[in-house]
């Protein structure tokens, strides 16, 4: 018996074979269906998918024995991978000097006939073969030699597509990990801006209440340029901690609650407004979401359409149906509207396109940007319908749960 060489690339060849991350793994249905069809074409017992690390021959796949691995030094695997052919064929290996007193031909499982097909990375490396093996000589056609090699192929695919799947997760959790940091960063920035920039408030206020005299009217702008900018960083940072906080809103459970409940929630807050006409429509009598989420949605969705109207009296129309696995819901202005070419630019981040609201303040472009995020992180989807003019409709849909929560009103 002559023993196998290492491969003369042996180092990069162990590690390739380690990138895919399968030797021990458990059988596979793909692995075991293609040792199956090799072993019926070729008219043979035993298909094996072997692979080779520096002391063994590992079976994914062992169609015809119960063996899962057997010593690299036995392994005729070990010899197809350095053959310059791309297939090693061994038609009866009691007559070749490198088999003929092996323990795998003089034993069990008895290999008198070989044939393997390097199973080769595309830089050449070889991690094994797809071979057939009888216990008896044996010669295959040019046409079972070709299918053959058809099937270590698709073996190759198989470990191609399980590389891409691990790589593919290492980066979207490297990638869930650096948004997390970003959003803790953001979150720790924004709040720890918030100290100073109150106290740069304070003090202006209190130089505007006492000194206020005393300055001349190029001071009196810088100290009136001081208050407005701190207000405007206030809001930005506002923003960007409701945009930050809006992942762990998400993570609250879904409760059922009555529409009359959601009513007073956005109500409540804008009661102030004496000029608002909100008025909520709905064949439900409750519904079953985030509840915490959705009065998010709602409030920036309202405040905005309040911010931005241009009529003496503000009306918003809320309206909720459910469909299938959705809730449906739009909220309806009579403000100015929005021109087509905006209504996508609507939902970017930091996207400005009014220099100010009604009230002269300019705004972050954060809060639609969150209800977008929101939205689509629970599964819906959001989309604004408007003519300018006659106002402006966002229409938004969200995943329900199906507990008797959503029944319509009974007549």
């Amino acid at each position: 018996m002559i023993q196998p060489e290492d491969h003369s690339k042996e180092k990069e060849r162990l590690a390739s074979l380690e990138s895919y991350s399968i030797l021990d793994t458990l059988p596979e249905e793909d692995y075991d269906n293609l040792t199956a069809i090799a072993a019926e074409i070729c008219g043979t017992p035993i298909s094996l998918v072997s692979l080779l690390d520096n002391k063994r021959q590992w079976f994914k796949s062992h169609h015809g024995i119960d063996a899962s691995e057997t010593p690299k030094e036995y392994a005729f695997c070990a010899h197809a991978i350095n053959s310059e052919e791309d297939i090693l064929i061994v038609q009866d290996s009691r007559t070749d000097e490198r088999f003929h007193d092996n323990p795998l031909v003089t034993g069990d499982p008895r290999v008198i006939f070989y044939a393997g097909i390097p199973l080769s990375t595309e830089n050449g490396l070889p991690l094994g073969t797809l071979c057939v093996i009888d216990h008896k000589p044996k010669l295959l056609s040019q046409s079972q030699i070709t299918s053959l090699k058809a099937l270590a192929k698709q073996v190759m695919n198989l470990l191609k597509l399980r590389k891409s799947k691990i790589q593919l997760n290492k980066t979207i959790a490297s990638l869930e990990e650096k948004n997390i940091e970003l959003e803790r960063f953001a979150y720790i920035a924004a709040h720890d801006l918030k100290s100073p920039l109150n106290a740069i408030n304070s003090t202006a206020e209190i130089f505007s209440e006492y000194y206020h005299s005393s300055f001349d009217e190029d001071g009196k702008k810088m100290l009136g340029f001081i208050k407005s900018s701190t207000k405007k960083l206030k809001g930005l940072i506002d923003g960007l901690l409701d945009y930050s906080k809006s992942d762990s809103v998400l993570k609250e459970e879904q409760t059922t609650f009555e529409i009359e409940a959601l009513q007073e929630d956005i109500s409540g807050l804008f009661s102030f407004d004496n000029s608002l006409k909100l008025k909520i429509e709905t064949p439900l009598e409750r519904i079953n979401t985030n509840r915490t989420a959705l009065n998010q949605i709602l409030i920036n969705l309202v405040s905005n359409a309040i911010k931005y109207n241009d009529k003496n009296e503000v009306e918003i129309n809320i309206k909720i149906d459910k469909n299938q696995d959705f809730y449906e819901f739009s909220v309806k202005d009579n403000g100015p509207g929005i021109p087509i070419k905006n209504q996508e630019k609507v939902f970017e981040i930091y996207k400005i396109l009014t220099p100010t609201d009604k009230f002269g303040e300019k705004g972050n472009g954060i809060g639609l940007a969150t209800v977008k995020k929101i939205v689509e992180k629970m599964g819906g989807s959001i989309y604004l319908e408007s003519d300018p003019g006659t106002g402006a409709t966002f229409h938004f849909k969200l995943k329900s749960v199906e507990n008797e929560a959503g029944k319509l009103k009974m007549a």
